[in-house]
């Protein structure tokens, strides 16, 4: 049987070198990553954040109310969705994009048994719209998801190499953590997920990759835990 995985895109590495939005040949680097993986014995789950185009959290700091801004914010992450299945589809990848808020013109709804037969036919899923509630980070929601698909292993792939003794861009002397456990990065509160996350993770018993998506074959090496990343189990 294939090892069942899930990735988590933070949306902000959709931007690439730009201030906002989707950089194109950013996400067609992201799906040539993902093809190599593909190509390997993976069922590959996706989940993409979508702070590129919006971010719940800080529209209710500028005073939208929270439950808006926060539904705003998975709109982002289907149009994120959206954007990566027809760049994955170009290189002759089957995907389909579920979402957890009902729209059915351009996705099919969540439904726990419909993704998994997807998977067991070699598409890869791409879950949108978080959990489809408000206060939920699509850090949980990729926790979430990857207890109902029984995943193997997160791979959080972000603009960092993974978790630091201290902040890299201040301190060259940084030393970067490649074994930690749940509970000290909850204890030590380090905000490499919402600890919400986290602790599903810890209580489904799944590890969580942390790695930079912007180096070539990160993600693989990751995989077989290899090169730059830190493990969290």
């Amino acid at each position: 049987m294939k090892e069942r995985i899930l990735i988590k895109l933070s949306g902000e590495a959709l931007m690439g070198d730009s201030g906002y939005g989707i950089d194109v040949s950013t996400i067609n680097f992201i799906s040539k990553e993902i093809k190599k993986i593909a190509s390997l014995d993976y069922e590959i789950c996706l989940i993409i954040g979508g702070g590129n185009i919006f971010r719940g959290v800080k529209g209710a700091s500028q005073g939208i109310d929270r439950s808006t801004s926060d539904y705003m914010g998975m709109l982002a992450t289907v149009m994120n969705a959206l954007s990566l299945q027809s760049c994955l589809e170009q290189i002759d990848l089957p995907t389909r994009v579920q979402s957890a808020i009902s729209m059915s013109q351009i996705a099919e709804p969540y439904i726990k048994r419909k993704a998994v037969r997807h998977l067991e036919k070699n598409r890869i899923v791409i879950f949108a719209a978080g959990t489809g509630n408000p206060f939920f980070s699509t850090d949980t929601a990729a926790s979430l998801r990857a207890s109902e698909m029984s995943c193997s292993k997160i791979i959080k792939a972000t603009k960092v190499n993974g978790i630091y003794n201290k902040d890299p861009n201040i301190y060259q002397d940084a030393k970067l953590i490649k074994n930690i456990t749940y509970s000290e990065v909850i204890t030590k509160n380090l905000r490499v997920m919402d600890l919400t996350a986290i602790s599903l993770a810890k209580e489904s018993n799944i590890p969580i990759y942390i790695t930079n998506i912007f180096e070539e074959d990160s993600l693989i090496r990751s995989l077989k835990e290899q090169g730059n990343y830190s493990k969290i189990n």
